[in-house]
């Protein structure tokens, strides 16, 4: 058995290459600076120190408030040095989203990044944090205790848990995801061979290390190869192109909107500086054959694409590197993966649209104290079920027909609907409210909300806005808020939502 085979905790990925290449460049960091994965490795250590120096013992949740940098990172791998759970929150969130996920993570500590972001520091002023050890973390980390002492996770579970990823759920409360050791490990494998990465390579990292597609196929499957990253706090389209001209990436991968964004600004392709750049990929969101076209037209190269969620480690459809397609499926099952459509006891149907089933390494543990939620995607036999809906072509390729509970996916992110709308509906005059997706000329979705006013009441939408906006993260909010006579709905009362779409087109 090799060491890599041997691997079955994530740090133990960044302690090989540290040990393999120690003075080869991990991290291009904001402002120029760099670090080596021997240096990386030594602050992951310090950090697992220092959190165990805090009282924080194996299974206690760590909550990292933030936007990517070193210490965002170095906090994930000393967590998992230290036996703790990171659990990693995109500082954009609102407070009140914010406060929701550490009530129901119940973390021993919560550590802000506020050098890197504006966002992080107002999270931090709000809790109260203090500046954290300079000597650990370096300069713009705060930390603050929880107010009283909680309880370590001792269960079965304990030791499997690499991170929790919250997702705010189909019932507006925030679910967070137990993704597992094993199948971050296994998908850094599978990920780095899909794109045959090598320690040449040098990827653009700027999606956030909250999410499952920054953990798992930007950091892990970078750190698994040896290869290096340009790693950013935020995506901004200029930048990307000037990271693909120096240092040279030749790794470019976002979610649909990123690269809408790109090419709005790209300039002139006889202009495009990128002599490295070999691999295009996106994901997180359905691809628009529109966007692809154009994609690859400009960089002279496919367009990838894989179909992955928060709650299985990694993607489990990727397009084959060597055999590029030119319409729009997800590609097949990676190795280890397993796929139904409705039926886990049937192999798929070509054509027939369904429920798709997963089953692999990387389904997740379960989400974190809520059973209820768990038994419903844990199904019998080891499958997950998505909540998406698809089918298969003869070769059985996956495309992405559909998603169920009304689903909107803007900018990457998971919006669903019934979150916003109790925050809406808790606005004064507002009897009921409404939100569905629209498709944008950028190929995102924008949220819209249709509002109902009790009877008798006028909603001034302007006030609504600005009360949106300091309960919901951007990528939440809505574009527009519109008001309804009255909301369609069954006998029963259920929303219909299908008669408010067709009113947007």
């Amino acid at each position: 058995m090799s060491q890599a085979e041997s691997i079955t905790r994530i740090h133990e990925i960044l302690a090989l290459q540290a040990r393999r290449q120690p003075d080869a460049i991990c991290l291009y960091e904001e402002g120029g600076g760099t670090l080596t994965y021997g240096q990386l490795w030594r602050r992951v250590q310090d950090t697992a120190d220092w959190l165990r120096a805090q009282g924080v013992q194996p299974g206690h949740r760590v909550m990292m408030v933030g936007e990517n940098c070193a210490a965002m990172i170095a906090a994930l791998f000393g967590c998992g040095l230290a036996g703790a759970w990171p659990v990693g929150v995109n500082a954009r969130l609102s407070a009140r989203e914010v406060d929701n996920i550490r009530q129901h993570a119940q973390p021993e500590l919560l550590l802000y990044t506020t050098g890197v972001s504006s966002a992080a520091a107002a999270h931090a002023v709000a809790a109260g944090a203090a500046g954290a050890d300079e000597s650990v973390w370096g300069p713009g980390i705060q930390a603050a205790r929880a107010a009283s002492p909680t309880h370590a996770e001792t269960g079965v579970l304990a030791d499997q848990v690499a991170t929790v990823i919250y997702t705010s759920g189909t019932t507006g409360a925030p679910k967070g995801v137990m993704v597992p050791h094993r199948g971050l490990v296994h998908f850094a494998r599978v990920s780095a061979a899909s794109r045959r990465l090598t320690p040449q390579d040098i990827g653009y990292a700027a999606l956030p290390m909250s999410h499952i597609f920054g953990i798992a196929t930007v950091l892990m499957a970078t750190l698994y190869a040896g290869a290096s990253l340009v790693l950013r706090s935020r995506f901004d389209a200029d930048d990307v192109f000037k990271a693909l001209a120096h240092p040279g990436v030749s790794i470019l991968q976002g979610v649909p909107t990123m690269f809408s964004r790109m090419m709005a600004a790209a300039p002139p392709r006889a202009e495009l500086r990128a002599p490295a750049l070999r691999y295009i990929y996106t994901g997180g969101a359905a691809l628009d054959p529109t966007q692809k076209r154009d994609a690859e037209r400009y960089f002279g190269m496919p367009m990838h694409h894989g179909y992955g969620i928060t709650e299985y480690a990694g993607s489990m459809f990727i397009t084959n590197i060597d055999a590029p397609r030119d319409d729009c499926s997800s590609g097949h099952a990676v190795d280890g993966v397993e796929m139904r459509i409705g039926n886990p006891d049937a192999a798929p149907t070509p054509g027939e649209r369904g429920d798709i089933l997963i089953r692999g390494p990387g389904v997740m543990l379960g989400y974190y104290r809520n059973p209820e939620q768990t038994a419903l995607a844990l199904l019998p036999g080891g499958w997950l079920n998505t909540g998406d809906i698809g089918y298969v072509d003869a070769s059985g390729a996956l495309f992405i027909a559909g998603r169920s509970k009304d689903l909107i996916i803007r900018s990457g992110f998971n919006v669903y609907p019934i979150e916003v709308e109790s925050v809406i509906n808790a606005f004064p005059g507002v009897r009921l409210s409404a939100v569905v997706g629209r498709d944008t000329a950028d190929h995102n979705e924008e949220v819209i909300a249709f509002v109902e006013a009790m009877p008798g009441a006028t909603v001034d939408t302007n006030l609504l806005m600005l009360h949106l906006r300091a309960q919901l993260a951007p990528y939440k909010r809505p574009a527009r808020i519109i008001p309804i006579e009255s909301i369609p709905t069954t006998v029963s009362g259920k929303i219909l939502k299908q008669p408010l779409k067709e009113r947007l087109a």
